[in-house]
């Protein structure tokens, strides 16, 4: 068995008897077209290592072993796909390695030997922001990260000062990457279909990101002028100085968070 002659996964997942659990957030994408042009958005992965997280019956999986990953680690919650996914190994031996964990607790950087590596995904959509965050603040940082999102979340991550999706997850994301919605789906590309169409983000990581210390101030002062988004600075950030510090940070206590700039909050987390 190789890659090119494996069964459709819509007959694989209706042999294996396999439906997708609402309550891990699963969505399978089935067309290989569609996986495929996923994997080429991620740029070049030939001869280097990619992290894949929820594969499920292995679509995506497939696409990326396609594209001449040296090495793809998959990492997959519900051991239902196990059986599916060891297929797939067996069809690109020694290029799969497939790790049942949940990937909010996984170590990257041990499932890839130290290796660098670009994370590709169609996210659960129950801890997609979660791992984007981890990702992006945290010890490992990826190469480059490829994720399908809802597509509300996807606006949340690439929203500018001024619009209605503007809030943390914007800063946060724009402040270590350079963030754009590079492809959308509709909810019927999906088995089963969400309430929701999708969008692909492909996100990547800044030359200039903040180091550990400053992101850790940078979420604590986004946490706290969004959570009250609609009062001015003064009034959100009182307990982390309010007006004195706007003013350390040469920024207008009296306007509220949404219309600040990514530079402007990086200010902010400066100076507390």
């Amino acid at each position: 068995m190789s890659l090119d002659n494996l069964p459709p996964l819509r007959d694989s997942l209706e042999q294996a008897g396999l439906l997708a659990r609402k309550s891990f957030g699963q969505h399978f994408l089935l067309d290989l077209n569609i996986t495929r042009k996923i994997a080429r958005l991620a740029g070049p992965l030939e001869g280097g290592w990619v992290i894949e997280v929820g594969p499920g019956p292995g679509g995506l999986t497939r696409a990326l072993l396609e594209t001449g990953a040296a090495h793809v680690v998959a990492v997959e919650k519900d051991g239902r796909f196990l059986p599916l996914l060891a297929e797939l190994s067996d069809a690109a031996p020694g290029r799969l390695t497939v790790v049942e964990a949940d990937a909010l607790r996984v170590d990257e950087a041990a499932l890839t030997g130290g290796a660098p590596a670009k994370v590709v995904a169609n996210l659960p959509y129950n801890v997609g922001t979660p791992l984007l965050i981890k990702w992006l603040t945290g010890p490992w940082r990826p190469v480059g990260l490829t994720l399908m999102f809802q597509k509300e979340v996807a606006h949340r991550i690439v929203a500018a000062p001024g619009e209605d999706a503007y809030g943390r997850l914007a800063v946060i994301c724009q402040a270590t990457a350079h963030c754009r919605i590079a492809m959308t789906l509709p909810a019927r590309a999906f088995t089963p279909p969400p309430k929701v169409d999708s969008a692909v983000v492909v996100l990547e990581p800044r030359a200039d990101a903040p180091p550990a210390e400053l992101l850790k101030r940078l979420e604590k002062v986004t946490a706290a002028a969004f959570g009250q988004r609609r009062k001015m600075l003064r009034s959100s950030l009182k307990t982390l100085g309010g007006e004195a510090l706007c003013k350390a940070a040469g920024i207008d206590a009296d306007v509220r968070a949404e219309t600040i700039s990514v530079e402007g909050f990086l200010r902010l987390a400066a100076a507390l």
